[in-house]
């Protein structure tokens, strides 16, 4: 019954463990991505918040005025 609910866990760290573990210690740390010196890191490796935006923004719903 536990082994069933920890499945899932194992098997995302199994598939990634560099970035499951870095996640996992992160949300521990209650480390935020909008904050430094985590912003900074993510910002240098072409990931993160602000580099998210840029590419949804063309996609993002747009808002309209109805009269």
């Amino acid at each position: 019954m536990f082994l069933d609910e920890l499945t899932p866990l194992l098997k995302e760290f199994s598939q990634q463990p560099l970035a499951f573990a870095g996640g996992f210690f992160s949300g521990l740390l209650h480390l935020s991505p909008n904050e430094d010196p985590l912003k900074t890191w993510l910002k240098s490796q072409g990931v993160g918040p602000e580099s998210d935006r840029s590419r949804s923004s063309s996609n993002a719903p747009q808002s309209i005025d109805i009269e």
